[in-house]
């Protein structure tokens, strides 16, 4: 019965139907159990009923009483009309005035019961709520019923689904949770319940939205009630369960052959090195290939900051395959960083005996069909693409090491779409984005990690600095100093074009003005991502050797652009940018052996969230403390800046409020998966409902 009760479509639950189902659906509620196991937004305490003469100001209360009057009062404000409506007990009156809600004439009405809950304010007419909450008693013994719902209580308030208001859903939890069997299973074993000391099943669910009377509210609202926490851990527990079974399911599979590494191919690994590897390069290449030597495919992170180098680590991996008569697939996220890994790999590769090829979605219909055709018949042996090379249309003759740079940019899918084109190959997936460890337990748990701490020999730390607005005659002071020394500018700018509604400097616009008004004696070159390809290439092919001297751009230079005289940059409207976006912006100066600045522009006054933003930006360079700080601001949802980041579909865990339970939970599936005849019951119902529960490919 538990299974069907929890399965049953929210459709056919009395009070929903079609409509309403629809909405539900919209935020992802599509089943009984998607709704119970989703948490309120807030709690509010709504078990003390006030007297109406001891109301006052600045007090949030309840009251209970009846109608006296209602109608509609027009205002100065044109259109602008309120509801009004009087209300009495046997201690005294109050006013409750709803702004531009004229429907509720139909729903209040003289001598009716009705219960009021917010805040209270002083007006000229007298102590007044502006737009509480509100219940109507009829008087019956279901209306009373229904009523306590609502009021009377630790009232839970849910996030309003299109039609379906806060009030409609917790009516529907009350209805569900009056219904919830007694024999409700639990995925979690009981052995974990007991040791953890957690609630059971049951009783988690019933407490996270009615809470019993004398609950805390600060805990049920900071989420830290035994209830919430029971929750909580189940979702992280089975999550973290089904990462670890996906990894130990990959690492029984078996490649068609693992590399071999010999003299030779240290040889020519030497050939194609620029440069000495720092300790933390070796490190990790080490790490990669011997990972490419076992039988099981890889499935490795490589994390480091901006400028650390992981490009070189990669691509002497790439030489490691092709040397072993692999391919090798090369993605990343835009056209213009395939391009940059393009000519640095191509360059880079030119002593060796193998072919670089480019894919992308804007090539010519000609130059693509004979880039497809070289891909499948072996005579190219990197390709370098965007996620062109996920179509159906490009095959490999033998793919053997897929390397997806910035991956997080990348949907769950499209990664699954290039890895299976191959029989098992070996993956390693980069970004210059460090990764909290929350987020690492949680985006890449079934990867393995190597990190590059430091920054190759030579570079300089950059020096950030914030100026608002009101300074730009300084700013543009520092970024002459440095023309005038013969180093390179970047100016960037959040928008392509000027917009009405969002007073933001343009790079169209002010490309021109730099170069008209500001730097008239050098050349000043505008790149942005809606230009064509060809026109990209010209402007940062030019910049590189030194043609421009100030480039105005938008974030199409956040990753991939390397020019060692670029020495510094000006971020307009600093405060508009992401932390992480920024740190990424920064890490484009600094890449020579010349002390370099970054300046954050920002229009006063500063909000709380952009005063920390810049704030961390001027006090460190350090990525792993930038990652931190920003997945504590922003949040885990918004941390990469894109929603196809891999992460799970959560229903009540927190990735940042929560990350001791994830921690404890990874530990708890691990242990437990260890023995595999008492997890036989878990691993069955991860394999059938993991992959639709978090919205991620299958543990299988």
């Amino acid at each position: 019965m538990t299974v069907e009760f929890l399965s049953q479509p929210l459709q056919f639950v009395k009070g929903v139907g079609p409509k309403r189902a629809a909405d539900l659906e919209r935020v992802g509620l599509l089943t009984v159990e998607d709704l119970l196991l989703r948490f309120p937004l807030r709690y509010e305490d709504r078990a003390g009923l006030t007297p109406m003469a001891a109301l006052r100001p600045g007090q949030t209360a309840t009251v209970v009483g009846e109608v006296l009057s209602s109608g509609i009062r027009s205002t100065r404000r044109p259109g602008f009309r309120l509801f009004e409506v009087v209300v009495r007990d046997a201690s005294g009156a109050v006013r409750a005035v709803f702004p531009n809600q004229a429907f509720l004439k139909d729903v209040f009405h003289p001598q009716q019961q009705v219960v009021l809950y917010g805040p209270l304010d002083y007006r000229s007419g007298g102590l007044q709520f502006t737009n509480p909450e509100y219940e109507i008693v009829r008087g019956d013994a279901d209306d009373a019923e229904e009523a306590h719902v609502h009021t009377g209580r630790i009232v839970p308030i849910y996030e309003k689904a299109g039609s379906v208001t806060p009030r409609m859903q917790r009516s529907l939890v009350h209805q569900l949770l009056s219904a919830l069997p007694d024999d409700l299973a639990d995925p979690v074993p009981a052995a974990i319940h007991e040791g953890l000391e957690l609630p059971a099943r049951r009783d988690a669910i019933l407490h996270s939205h009615f809470p019993p009377d004398g609950t805390s509210i600060d805990d049920l609202n900071t989420f830290r009630t035994e209830a919430q926490r029971g929750l909580i851990f189940e979702e992280f527990f089975l999550f973290q369960a089904g990462l670890v079974l996906r990894k130990r399911r990959q690492s029984q599979e078996h490649k068609p052959r693992p590399v071999v590494v010999d003299d030779r191919i240290r040889a020519a690994a030497r050939k194609v090195l620029p440069f000495k590897l720092t300790d933390g390069q070796k490190v990790a290449l080490r790490e990669i290939v011997t990972d490419m030597q076992r039988p099981e495919p890889m499935h490795r992170l490589l994390q480091g900051d901006v400028g650390s180098g992981k490009t070189i680590v990669a691509l002497l991996a790439a030489l490691v395959a092709m040397e072993n008569d692999f391919q090798v697939a090369f993605m990343a996220p835009t056209e213009i960083l395939a391009d940059q890994h393009y000519m640095t790999i191509r360059r880079l590769l030119e002593p060796s005996r193998f072919r670089v090829a480019l894919l992308t979605g804007n090539m010519r219909a000609a130059q693509k069909r004979a880039a497809l055709a070289e891909i499948t018949s072996g005579t190219t042996h990197l390709v370098v693409g965007t996620h062109a090379l996920v179509e159906d249309t490009v095959e490999f003759r033998d793919l053997g090491l897929v390397v997806i740079d910035e991956q997080h940019r990348f949907g769950v899918m499209q990664r699954a779409t290039l890895r299976a084109k191959a029989r098992r190959p070996d993956v390693l997936v980069m970004t210059a984005t460090p990764i909290p460890r929350t987020l690492a337990l949680t985006a890449f748990g079934d990867l393995d990690s190597s990190t590059i701490r430091e920054l190759p020999p030579g570079r300089r730390p950059i020096r950030t600095i914030a100026k608002p607005e009101s300074r730009r005659d300084e700013i543009y002071g520092l970024v002459r100093h440095e023309l005038q020394h013969g180093r390179q500018a970047y100016v960037i700018y959040p928008l392509v074009e000027g917009s009405e509604k969002v007073d933001l400097r343009a790079a169209t616009e002010m490309a021109e003005t730099l170069q008209a008004d500001v730097f008239p004696e050098y050349r000043v070159a505008l790149l942005h991502g809606k230009m064509k390809s060809e026109e990209k290439d010209q402007v940062m092919g030019a910049f590189a050797r030194g043609e421009v001297h100030v480039l105005a751009a938008t974030t199409v230079v956040e990753v991939g652009v390397d020019v060692a005289n670029a020495t510094i940059m000006v971020v307009e409207h600093a405060e508009r940018f992401g932390l992480s976006q920024l740190h990424q912006l920064r890490g484009r100066v600094g890449r020579g052996g010349h002390a370099s600045t970054c300046v954050l522009v920002y229009q006063a006054p500063l909000t709380d969230q952009g005063q920390r933003r810049i704030g961390a930006l001027t006090e460190t360079t350090d990525g792993f403390v930038i990652a931190e700080r920003d997945l504590e601001i922003r949040g885990p949802g918004d941390f990469f800046g894109t929603r196809q980041s891999g992460l799970p579909t959560l229903r009540v865990g927190d990735l940042v409020r929560d990350h001791v339970l994830m921690e404890e939970a990874r530990r708890e599936a691990i242990t437990w998966l260890d023995e595999p005849t008492r997890a036989q019951p878990l691993v069955d119902y991860l394999s059938a409902n993991w992959a639709q529960r978090f919205g991620l490919v299958g543990v299988g």
